[in-house]
């Protein structure tokens, strides 16, 4: 999820809802369009590790493939995946997280204008300005 929205910190309703509908879309197209691949064995030697992996297949692929998996199940995913467009998905995905840009950005503007509103305004000679601690410094050392 990271990769598609980034490390900003999204808090709202409206950002969380949107987040949802982002992860619906991305959750079939890393599933049925993605291949990964599989740890088959990992050994070490000395300070070294060597991985074997088994080829690349996507999540979909591979439930397909596997025994423990009942038929009524793969079926209902083979309807799922003849109704996919891949292409489609991307574009729903860019559009999802374009959307949700916009709500960080609106929300940020917002939080700008309630501190600008709510600031203190400081006198000049306010001590904690940088020009007066460094004054206050060299007097001090004086």
């Amino acid at each position: 999820m990271r990769r598609a929205v980034g490390y900003l910190r999204y808090d709202t309703d409206e950002e969380l809802r949107i987040m949802n509908k982002l992860y619906d879309v991305l959750d079939l197209y890393i599933n049925f369009f993605l291949p990964s691949m599989k740890l088959l064995e990992k050994t070490r030697i000395g300070s070294k590790v060597i991985k074997k992996y088994d080829k690349p297949e996507t999540p979909y692929r591979r439930i397909i493939d596997s025994d423990a998996v009942s038929e009524e199940v793969k079926e209902k995913l083979r309807k799922t995946y003849e109704e996919l467009n891949p292409l489609s998905l991307k574009r729903q995905i860019d559009k999802i997280t374009q959307e949700l840009s916009r709500a960080y950005d609106k929300k940020m503007k917002e939080r700008e204008k309630k501190t600008q509103k709510t600031d203190v305004k400081l006198p000049n000679d306010f001590p904690l300005s940088q020009n007066n601690f460094v004054y206050n410094l060299n007097e001090a050392t004086k």
